[in-house]
């Protein structure tokens, strides 16, 4: 787990940045699921220096191992649809990411809840209550990325930016209208609001803006900042380009206080 403490109303989570996996699971992952693709590569780096005084929680286990995005209960984010579970057994793409006979059983999924994903939450709460008590508010902003094209889980090629508040439900209308509206400003970029993601589990549990807690994730195509494809490099040249228009969002959400 790391945690950096701003004293900002701002905290940026990062729940799929981790390639962390505790040797006697490794051990049970496939070909396929050694590749570890589906990590939200480089989002660390891409948001790194953006704005000062922003609280950070990051965990380093890899969302194979579990998922801190996801129900701790299990339920679906999105019923009906293609996605993956709180401890994965497929890819994205539907593939299987585990050897014949090793994907996690019930205990092991309870105990990896309770040794990864049980912390992660609770430092991330432990944070928003912190500057919550500063602030008289906190603001949470969800840190994603995801290849562009994923025929499994979307249809054609996603947007750029993907903005989610569970139709406007985990923060105030001026908090999801500054960061949409930013993100329909960037020239040569595609922007959505509650399409596909419409915010994860962290995102929809944490949003309670009668409380005094507002949530927004966003979710980038990895096209903008990184090549797709094994090794998954970072693209300077792209990043570059996408983190003036982050800065700026981030900046507003620093800013801004309610109304």
């Amino acid at each position: 787990m790391e945690v950096t403490r701003g004293q900002s109303p701002l905290v940026l989570g990062l729940p799929h940045t981790g390639t962390d996996v505790p040797p006697d699971v490794a051990d049970g992952l496939n070909e396929t699921g050694r590749e570890l693709a589906d990590t939200d590569w480089h989002i660390q780096a891409l948001y790194a220096g953006l704005v000062g005084d922003a609280s950070t929680v990051r965990t380093t286990i890899h969302r194979y191992v579990i998922d801190v995005n996801r129900d701790p209960e299990g339920a679906s984010l999105y019923p009906g649809q293609n996605t993956t579970s709180l401890c994965p057994v497929t890819d994205f793409d539907g593939q299987p990411i585990w050897k014949e006979g090793a994907a996690p059983d019930a205990a092991e999924i309870a105990r990896r809840r309770e040794a990864y994903h049980a912390p992660y939450h609770a430092a991330l709460a432990a944070e928003l209550e912190r500057v919550r008590d500063i602030h008289g508010f906190a603001v949470l902003y969800d840190c994603h990325s995801i290849r562009s094209e994923i025929p499994f889980l979307f249809d054609g090629t996603l947007p750029d930016f993907n903005v989610g508040t569970d139709e406007g439900r985990t923060c105030a209308p001026s908090i999801q209208d500054s960061v949409h509206r930013r993100c329909e400003a960037a020239k040569g970029y595609s922007a959505i609001l509650n399409g596909r993601f419409k915010g994860g589990w962290t995102t929809r549990h944490y949003g309670r803006p009668g409380e005094g807690l507002h949530a927004i994730q966003m979710e980038l195509a990895q096209c903008t900042y990184m090549h797709e494809s094994p090794p998954w490099d970072y693209a300077p040249d792209r990043a570059d380009r996408l983190r003036p228009h982050l800065k700026t969002i981030l900046d507003d959400l620093i800013r801004w206080r309610p109304e």
